[in-house]
């Protein structure tokens, strides 16, 4: 638990990762050891195809969950990985089920679908948008940087599809399969919270009462004119929309705030910062009027 620039309660959580139930390499009990150690509050087991219930520990908190793939390997084909978190039953999916029935079945559940790591799986705004009842998106996937992959950053397809008018909450996680030092404890939501308990941090992910992170801190709110940043100290804030041309990018040291007033073809807005670490935090999405 941590308390944000506001006073207001944060709590440290990854939705995405794996363990030796599908094809981690390491155990729950040592996976959710591991995410203790590094100050988290919470975590999903969502291993492949393997539903996980959750538990309690103490301060710690284990959400149910887990993730289904389709499509094999070629991207032509339409790869789709759906995670589920927060189901309070097993979803009745199966193999052979479309992505649209995948998340279908995990709302029956009870539970939140994540469209994962859409650049990693090559999902064109043509594939994801008959897609419906899609609860958030990965905007960056930690594992999709390392080992066999360098495609972990899915910002240009949340805008395009923001651009259609399709705005999802944005994620940032693990999906940790290696832990070797890579792709664990990388990348995390900072979710504002009562407490960590099941129920209170369900409640405030499905109100978007997050921002994604790998360490800065970052708020984005209306402020007379326009929009402002506030953020921990970073080397680069920068504003993202559906415009293509206006100064949206501020760079300097120890930066702690930016202002941006949109353009009036601008219908929606986000922002990013990255730290003199290299380290970034993404905010969730605006509608414009």
């Amino acid at each position: 638990m941590q308390t944000d620039l506001f006073g207001k309660l944060r709590y440290k959580v990854n939705l995405h990762m794996h363990t030796t139930f599908s094809d981690g390499t390491l155990s729950p009990a040592e996976a959710v050891q591991r995410y203790r150690e590094n100050g988290y509050d919470a975590v999903a087991l969502t291993d492949h195809w393997f539903f996980g219930s959750g538990s309690d520990l103490d301060d710690f908190t284990i959400l149910s969950g887990a993730e289904y793939n389709i499509g094999g390997s070629d991207a032509r084909d339409g790869v789709f990985h759906i995670v589920g978190v927060g189901m309070s039953r097993a979803p009745s999916v199966t193999k052979d089920m479309t992505a649209q029935e995948l998340i279908d079945g995990i709302h029956e559940a009870g539970g939140i679908a994540i469209l994962a790591h859409p650049a990693w799986s090559l999902n064109t705004p043509k594939m994801i948008l008959p897609l419906c009842g899609v609860d958030a998106t990965e905007i960056y996937n930690s594992v999709s940087a390392v080992h066999y992959s360098r495609r972990a950053d899915s910002s240009l397809i949340v805008d395009m599809l923001a651009d259609e008018g399709r705005i999802y909450p944005l994620l940032a996680t693990d999906d940790a399969h290696y832990y070797d030092g890579t792709d664990e404890c990388v990348s995390w939501i900072m979710v504002e919270a009562t407490d960590n308990t099941k129920e209170a941090l369900l409640r405030a992910i499905r109100k978007k009462q997050f921002y994604a992170t790998q360490g800065p801190e970052i708020h984005l709110l209306k402020d007379g004119d326009g929009y402002t940043v506030k953020c921990s100290p970073a080397k680069e804030i920068v504003f993202f929309s559906n415009g293509v041309w206006s100064q949206r990018v501020f760079e300097g040291k120890g930066l702690t705030e930016a202002h941006y007033v949109p353009l009036p073809h601008e219908h929606f807005l986000r922002a990013e910062v990255t730290d003199a670490s290299g380290l970034r935090a993404w905010t969730n999405i605006i509608e414009l009027q």
